[in-house]
């Protein structure tokens, strides 16, 4: 991945919180087919040896785990807000006009090798911890043992597990930290008056990275 100085993020803790808030990722690898992408929810925890590994599952009857042996390499993209960025919202525009569109975006690239996971205790442990994870938040969570266990049972033999064991991750946070300070003050407002989630949360993001400059 392309990254200029003033958009490189390489903070760890920042770089686990955004894969935390942003758990749905492109995985990717070259495979004996072709270049494979599937989209999968991933969680990410410390691995056994002190580094980090990310854990999820794919559907048996996804190809990857046939056509990926264990230990291959493979790149986990994480993609979190991502927004258009007109040239009108820069003050600089009508001071000398020398601007032009762009794209705003956060991601961490995360790669390393891939290991399979076919036994059912380590599955049920797996989709438990991962539900936990993401029925937190909700009034009353729903758990793996709130369904029949033959149910449970038949979900488990229909998916393969599989982890990451992370090698490297980075980050890159275009967030307008290459414009001065009232540029960058011109796309925060601009954001933060869209009635968009998504841009009011960039424009959190950009003042943020103006802060960090």
């Amino acid at each position: 991945m392309y990254r200029p100085a003033h958009f490189d993020e390489n903070r760890a803790s920042v770089l686990r919180d955004f894969v935390g808030q942003h758990p749905l990722a492109v995985v990717v690898a070259a495979s004996a087919t072709g270049i494979v992408a599937n989209h999968i929810p991933l969680m990410l925890e410390a691995g056994d040896g002190g580094g980090a590994r990310l854990r999820g599952h794919i559907a048996r009857a996804n190809s990857m785990w046939q056509e990926l042996p264990s230990g291959s390499e493979v790149l986990a993209i994480f993609q979190g807000p991502s927004q258009y960025i007109s040239p009108n919202w820069y003050p600089s525009k009508r001071e000398h006009g020398k601007v032009v569109p762009t794209w705003n975006y956060a991601v961490v690239h995360a790669r390393g090798a891939i290991a399979w996971h076919h036994d059912q205790a380590w599955l049920r442990e797996l989709v438990a911890a991962l539900t936990d994870r993401h029925e937190g938040g909700q009034a009353a969570p729903w758990r793996v043992q709130d369904a029949p266990e033959e149910f449970i049972q038949q979900m488990l033999a229909a998916i393969v597990g599989f982890e990451i064991s992370v090698t490297s991750m980075v980050g890159k946070w275009k967030l307008s930290q290459n414009r001065n300070a009232a540029d960058r003050a011109g796309v925060v407002a601009a954001l933060a008056a869209s009635p968009a989630a998504a841009s009011r949360e960039m424009a959190v993001l950009v003042e943020r990275a103006g802060k960090k400059a």
